[in-house]
């Protein structure tokens, strides 16, 4: 599950807010809302409520899928950077980058397992042709 996907689950306030404070937003042309300009989308004279929804299981669910999509980018540059390092002679970083690509194969292979269980029932929509 992607963060977009979790927050459909989310009362609208709170997906605004959580979509305001991580700057997650779909449209990163614009420039972030002040809290003023929030407070104004959301029709609320504070913070207080959100402050507060902060310290819940809810709330803290929602950040571990945010942070660990960011960790899946951040672990993608480090790849790349790593794999140029590789290339050029260096032994730590070409011992590193098989030792990763052992973990993404096995990861990959655990990945292609799980999406083709979800094809299989996907497949079987108990609809009865006769």
């Amino acid at each position: 599950m992607n963060i977009h996907e979790a927050l459909k689950t989310i009362p609208n306030k709170k997906k605004l807010y959580f979509i305001w404070k991580h700057y997650i937003g779909f449209d990163q042309t614009k420039p972030p809302k002040t809290e003023a300009e929030f407070l104004k989308t959301v029709d609320l004279k504070s913070l207080s409520s959100f402050v507060r929804w902060e310290r819940s299981e809810e709330y803290r669910a929602l950040l571990a899928i945010l942070l660990n999509t960011r960790f899946d980018s951040d672990l993608e540059q480090i790849y790349d950077s790593l794999a140029d390092k590789a290339k050029n002679g260096d032994e730590k970083s070409i011992k590193l980058l098989l030792q990763i690509g052992k973990d993404i194969k096995s990861y990959a292979k655990d990945a292609a397992k799980t999406l083709n269980k979800n094809d299989e029932v996907e497949e079987d929509d108990d609809l009865d042709i006769g």
